[in-house]
């Protein structure tokens, strides 16, 4: 099968493309390596992966390797509440008018694979959320986010996955996603300072997230013109206890909180995932296997690089 990844170079492109070559298929990235990583060299001796280097903005681009793929999976984006505060004409553009172009070439018999953030479910005050369960995003990701996802599911032969936030080791590594941050100033500073420490969130591990779109692919007719959550049914945590999980593995971390501060991201939810797993598909990969692996990598990178906006205290990924 052809399939045309759009940001495959990034945190998950990164690790779901090898992914999509091991299992015999023809892979084409749009990447515009816009924060300069490097994470696809080693593939590019395979006989069935290509490159494009450009922007998903350019429909010229985007129409030339769409009208050829059997399946798109559109990951290009701006991703978290920060950058897309911060620069939020480049996230509509990004995260919604690009899948909607997507949306509007693609003929009836492609496929079209969409990842979301289960951040559209918004302040649920620890509410659990099902795939009925109404969105309401607070933040200009989520935002356009859900709008992108409307427009996926009015188009036939398409799938929508509700990630819930990622987590682990990848080429395109980052460091602002709330586990790899949280692992990676325990393991450096041996101390964590926690605001809104009760609100709860879902994670899941980023190879697991490529292995779901794979499998999805392969087992297409049973998945498809349906929304999925997906992550860690057994990892709907607070950041406190999101902090003594990581405790575990760091033993002398020191752990505090800061009553006075605020969350302005405001998630807190209990994501429910049975829908995807009663189909046969369940994430595998513990948060545990994520910190230790994390704790790996956080002797090899140079932090300032891997991540998508300068680094602060980032308790709201």
């Amino acid at each position: 099968m052809k399939v045309l990844v759009t940001g495959g170079a990034g945190y998950i492109g990164s690790i779901l493309t090898p992914r999509l070559l091991q299992a015999g298929h023809k892979v084409t990235v749009i990447d515009n390596y816009m924060y300069r990583q490097h994470s696809l060299l080693e593939l590019c001796s395979h006989p069935n992966f290509e490159i494009v280097r450009g922007d998903v903005r350019d429909h010229s681009i985007v129409y030339k390797e769409a009208v050829k793929a059997d399946a798109i999976i559109p990951l290009a984006a701006l991703v978290g509440m920060p950058a897309c505060r911060s620069n939020p004409v480049l996230a509509r553009a990004l995260n919604y008018e690009a899948v909607k172009f997507i949306c509007d070439i693609k003929s009836p018999n492609q496929m079209l694979l969409y990842p979301n953030t289960n951040s559209g479910y918004g302040q649920g005050e620890g509410s659990k959320f099902t795939e009925e369960s109404v969105l309401n995003p607070v933040s200009v990701y989520g935002t356009t986010k859900v709008e992108a996802e409307k427009a996926v599911r009015d188009t036939p032969n398409s799938l929508v996955f509700r990630l819930a936030t990622v987590f682990g080791v990848s080429p395109r590594m980052r460091l602002d996603l709330l586990v790899n941050d949280f692992s990676y100033r325990a393991w450096y500073d041996r101390y964590l300072v926690l605001f809104e420490s009760k609100f709860i969130r879902n994670y899941v591990h980023v190879a697991d997230v490529a292995d779901a779109f794979n499998w999805s692919i392969k087992n297409w007719d049973k998945v498809k013109n349906e929304v999925y959550n997906f992550g860690l049914s057994d990892c709907n945590l607070s950041k406190m206890d999101l902090a003594l999980e990581i405790q575990k593995v760091i033993t002398d971390l020191h752990i505090s909180e800061a009553p006075l501060s605020l969350d302005p991201d405001k998630r807190n939810y209990i994501v429910v995932n049975d829908k995807i797993e009663s189909k046969g598909f369940k994430a595998q990969r513990s948060l545990q296997q994520g910190v230790r692996e994390l704790i790996k990598s956080f002797q090899i990178i140079q932090p300032q690089v891997y991540s998508n906006e300068t680094r602060g205290t980032f308790n709201s990924k």
